[in-house]
């Protein structure tokens, strides 16, 4: 055996050290709360399923700041608005390149046709590859996008404009938002001839900071630097690995051994102890966020606007804050947070009356010992961290004015897709708000074309849709506040939510991580951010 041969054999066995590299790659370790459903952000409404694919892998036309909530250029330049705010043209950017993976080598560069195969898909039910991958794309018809975009042209290379049918205040902001990260219309096409269009949501190509690498469900995601990025400074570390774990716990005692970096969700009974660690830093700020229950007015006894008020008045909203938030939680009385532009102040909750409950069952024609599902997520997230116990909590006291509750759950994926579907009476969910505009809530949350999407309750009210559509439909502020508290009033007399707290952000790290930013849409992003070796 020649020399080289052996010292080859021992290095691979480990036997001998190999020798030091000119510059250690540089890895971050996140440790992530749940599996996505998938890498297609178009399909999907959830942050665990945005950082996985949106956040990593994707770039969009605008983007939000890291941290913030302005918008800045993306993979558009610049644009023009249109003096009557219904004609936006974009400006690509020159020179950006797509992944290059070992399922995909691009031979052209970022264009027009890009933009254009991303809104087409979601636009037209008869587009090509949708009629080969069919998916539904809730957040763009939540927000009603696929009734107001009239026409998508490509002028050149790198110019398209968009035609709305109606003006739409926070365009530009929905345009940076994750469910509009741009695809490669190539590789959509290379999938298509080949017979396997819905790799598009489990082998991604994007622009993005991180190209995928692979996908072990309930255990890890890997990605690589993209060393080919257009905003090269922005990436930091060669390689990302999301570390799954539905449990906090774990989480926590992982980022203490140093076996992750940053960690999602801690449980608040655990934040003392955290800050304590000389290792590690834990950045808080008030979350842009609401937690609430849904009930499902498509269920019996649900369609009854007793029975709402009811069980609203029955929740003994401080204890829960009290044992589930533990000092992070904020008492919520209205469907989005008081940092949110057009909130409504002058909104109060009914006062904790278990017996006046009782009296609004019985005159409803609810039987004591009437049976529900009450269905509790599987996970952590911002605006809720501990679904099971908050779950628990509402069973005893709906039990006290005779309501039996089945508290029910699912894996996160199956969960949300049961969700959207209306199998559920009521329902522990919330949001974090994703581009700070009031229709983010009012149109998204609660709207009547978001039905089927994040409108869990499954509630239309014609007049409370029609005010929120008109504060869309215009820009003045003034106009569109007056709107919102209109809508606000309505939504809180309809009950077809309670709302339960507004949580405090908190985002335990490693010391070692520099330049990680808390976002205010409860997203986790990597570009820009390094780790000290």
């Amino acid at each position: 055996m020649r020399k080289n041969a052996v010292i080859q054999a021992l290095l691979a066995a480990g036997l001998i050290a190999a020798a030091p590299l000119a510059s250690a790659a540089s890895n971050l370790v996140f440790c992530s709360e749940g599996s996505p459903a998938g890498f297609d952000p178009g399909q999907y409404t959830t942050g665990t399923d945005f950082d996985a694919g949106a956040e990593a892998v994707f770039n969009r036309l605008t983007q939000f700041e890291r941290g913030g909530t302005a918008v800045e250029p993306g993979l558009a330049e610049k644009w023009d608005i249109s003096d009557d705010g219904l004609t936006y043209t974009f400006h690509l950017r020159p020179g950006v390149k797509f992944h290059s993976t070992d399922y995909f080598k691009p031979t052209r560069e970022f264009n027009a046709d890009d933009v254009l195969f991303t809104f087409q898909r979601m636009l037209d039910k008869d587009h090509p590859f949708r009629k080969a991958y069919p998916t539904e794309f809730p957040y763009f018809t939540d927000m009603g996008m696929d009734a107001n975009i009239a026409k998508l042209e490509k002028f050149d290379e790198h110019t398209v404009r968009f035609t709305l049918n109606t003006v739409d205040a926070a365009f530009i902001q929905n345009m940076a938002m994750s469910f509009a990260s741009i695809h490669s219309a190539e590789y959509a096409d290379q999938l298509l001839k080949a017979g396997k269009a819905a790799d598009l949501n489990q082998k991604p190509i994007g622009t993005g900071p991180f190209v995928f690498s692979r996908y072990q469900k309930d255990a890890q995601i890997r990605y690589k630097g993209n060393k080919d990025y257009w905003k090269p400074e922005d990436v930091k570390i060669d390689n990302l690995i999301f570390a799954i774990n539905s449990d906090a716990s774990v989480r926590y005692q992982k980022l203490k051994a140093g076996e992750c970096q940053i960690t999602a969700y801690p449980r608040p009974a655990d934040l003392d102890a955290m800050r304590k660690d000389p290792k590690l830093d834990v950045p808080q700020q008030a979350g842009f966020n609401v937690g609430y229950i849904a009930y499902n007015i498509e269920h019996k006894p649900f369609d009854k606007l007793e029975v709402r008020q009811a069980l609203d008045m029955a929740v003994n909203k401080p204890a829960i804050i009290k044992a589930v938030y533990q000092g992070s939680g904020q008492l919520a009385t209205n469907g989005m947070p008081p940092t949110q532009w057009s909130y409504d102040d002058s909104i109060k909750d009914p006062a904790y009356d278990p017996e006046k409950a009782k009296a609004l069952l019985k005159a409803a024609g609810v039987a004591e010992g009437t049976e529900i599902t009450l269905w509790a997520m599987p996970v952590q997230r911002p605006y809720n961290p501990n679904a099971k116990l908050m779950a628990e909590m509402l069973q005893a006291d709906w039990a006290k004015i005779g309501i039996k509750a089945k508290i029910v759950s699912y894996e996160w994926g199956e969960y949300n897709k049961r969700a959207k579907a209306g199998e559920h009476d009521a329902l522990l969910i919330g949001w974090t708000g994703d581009n700070g505009d009031p229709d983010n809530w009012l149109g998204v949350l609660y709207g009547c074309d978001a039905i089927g999407g994040n409108n869990y309750s499954r509630w239309c009210d014609k007049g409370y849709d029609k005010l929120i559509k008109e504060g869309k439909a215009v820009t003045d502020k003034d106009k569109r506040t007056a709107l919102y508290k209109e809508a606000q009033q309505i939504l809180k007399r309809e009950v077809p939510i309670t709302p339960i707290a507004h949580s405090t952000v908190n985002q335990p790290m490693s010391k070692t991580v520099k330049d990680f930013r808390i976002s205010p849409f409860g997203l986790n992003s990597f570009y820009g951010v390094s780790v000290e070796k």
